[in-house]
């Protein structure tokens, strides 16, 4: 049997442990000389324990003496920017989404809590905990349990060990194209649904797991959706037996991305609107109803997304980047990048945060208009249309989130045509990627600001991949097939028509090959 112990004591000094992490033996007082063995005494398993009575037992046997008690609360985010606003506060067993002042509510960590722990310390647990299948720790979001629902039982979390995605070094992009040699891409489409939005809802269908044990008004959850918060949802919620509702609106997502929450049972509303009509009417019904709202207004996703920003620094091995780029529809997101970041400095895991960069379709820009103005007027726009149909929102409900994340990171929005992004999509492609039509979105951000100069030839940059290509092969096919009216779909690459005979195959593949040649 596998030790439990999580720590070392030859990499960590001892210190005072909290609760919920088993001591490895040189942590533990003792009043005798130690047994000849250095294994802990707990009961011994049968081959049929899993790993959830595996974590029962640990905890039984986790010493709970001379430890700080991590928690976190509901506060209004107005709080975060102006502490001296306001001291309303919610447990995160409440069922609430919005201040009295109807402000979006914010996760607060006790982090001088925290703090009892220095950076090496924190740093230390979360890499020991890679790679492993320890519940819940297996998983990218809950190895950081700490700084996401610090109170939550092991055994109400809902995870499918979620996170832990491929930051790959887009080594021929970045020469051939952009004269870079530091580019990196966080693919958090490498997930159980294909995009990064399982970050978030594993912490929110725990919690709400959570609350349907405390016997809370709770009958099922709900979201409204443009594609990947509804498969997220469907997928938690049916590995909880929790039954889930999703508003989507009709003929504006990809089958790929529809067919995901009719598969995992969802009960699936298509209406006729767009995805704003849709929050609009979500919102409506979970005041009236005992469906627990799953959008990102709802901050617990947040908690679970800024695990993405702690993994890119551990990937780095601690080291920050110059830059990270991340697509923005509701703009929880580009928040949640800035939290995880900054609460590695604040904990002194790190010394600095990138700069962020937050990149909109053009035709649904509402954030980069603002940012053009100054900050000084911000209007909802009608969404139109666009390929990067999960952005496709023109009046997110995360606005203050996201800007109070770019004014305190010195950063930047840029914005991307059709055109421009289905290129950029094409030409990352062609180096052996396979993106989604909302990483060409940030892709041409990067393309614009190197081009500029903002970004530098050796300047470490991250680009955010939020989905994974295969949800949206028919824009692809589209694509190639030059098949997208008013675009000219410059780098398609479409399957030649050969006949069925040697010499045309020849022909063609020399004709090919003289091509390549040059």
């Amino acid at each position: 049997m596998a030790a439990f112990s999580l720590l070392s004591s030859a990499h960590i000094a001892p210190k005072p442990t909290p609760h919920f992490i088993k001591a490895s033996t040189s942590d533990v007082p003792k009043t005798s000389p130690s047994p000849p063995s250095t294994k802990p005494q707990l009961p011994s398993l049968k081959p049929h324990h899993n790993i959830r009575e595996e974590a029962r037992l640990h905890n039984a046997a986790t010493v709970t003496t001379n430890h700080p008690r991590f928690s976190a609360k509901y506060v209004p985010f107005t709080s975060i920017t102006d502490p001296s606003s306001s001291d309303e506060s919610y447990s995160l067993d409440e069922i609430v989404y919005r201040s009295q002042s109807g402000s979006l509510l914010d996760v607060q960590h006790d982090m001088s809590a925290l703090k009892h722990f220095d950076g090496t310390y924190w740093r230390n647990l979360f890499d020991s905990r890679v790679g492993k299948t320890t519940w819940p720790f297996g998983s990218g979001v809950w190895s950081k349990k700490e700084w996401v629902l610090p109170e939550i039982d092991d055994d109400d979390i809902i995870s499918a060990f979620e996170g832990n995605s491929n930051l790959f070094w887009a080594e021929r992009y970045g020469k051939d194209f952009l004269g870079m040699n530091d580019l990196w891409v966080k693919h958090c489409g490498i997930s159980h649904t294909g995009s990064f939005k399982d970050l978030g809802m594993t912490v929110l269908v725990s919690q709400v797991n959570r609350l349907r044990k405390m016997n809370k008004p709770v009958v099922g959850v709900g979201c409204a959706s443009t594609g990947d918060t509804s498969a997220a949802l469907s997928a938690y919620c049916a590995a909880a037996g929790i039954p889930s509702l999703v508003f989507l609106p009709a003929n504006r997502i990809s089958m790929a991305q529809l067919v995901q929450p009719i598969a995992n049972g969802a009960f699936v509303l298509s209406i006729d609107t767009d995805f704003d009509g849709c929050m609009q009417l979500i919102r409506e019904v979970t005041a009236e109803l005992p469906i627990y709202l799953a959008n990102s207004l709802n901050s617990l996703r947040l908690e679970g997304q800024k695990t993405a920003a702690i993994e890119i620094l551990q990937q780095f091995d601690w080291e920050v980047p110059d830059w990270v780029i991340v697509p923005g529809g509701n703009l929880g997101n580009i928040y949640a990048f800035y939290k995880g970041f900054s609460m590695c400095k604040e904990l002194g895991l790190v010394d600095k945060i990138p700069r962020l960069v937050c990149t909109q379709a053009a035709n649904a820009n509402p954030l980069y208009l603002y940012f053009k103005s100054g900050w000084k007027d911000f209007q909802p726009v009608k969404a139109k249309t666009t390929f990067a149909s999960a952005i496709q929102i023109g009046d997110p409900v995360s606005i203050d989130r996201a800007v109070y994340a770019l004014k305190n990171s010195n950063g930047i929005v840029e914005e991307a045509t059709e055109e421009e992004l289905m290129d950029a999509m094409a030409q990352a492609d062609s180096t052996g990627m396979f993106t989604c039509p909302h990483t060409g979105v940030a892709l041409t951000a990067l393309n614009k600001l190197r081009r500029s100069g903002v970004i530098g030839p050796t300047d470490r940059t991250v680009v955010v991949s939020t989905a994974h290509g295969l949800k949206f092969t028919q824009s692809k096919i589209d694509y190639h097939s030059k098949n997208i009216k008013d675009m000219a779909c410059r780098l398609a690459n479409p399957p030649v028509q050969v006949t069925a005979d040697f010499g045309s195959v020849m022909d063609v593949l020399k004709k090919y090959l003289l091509s390549k040649s040059h």
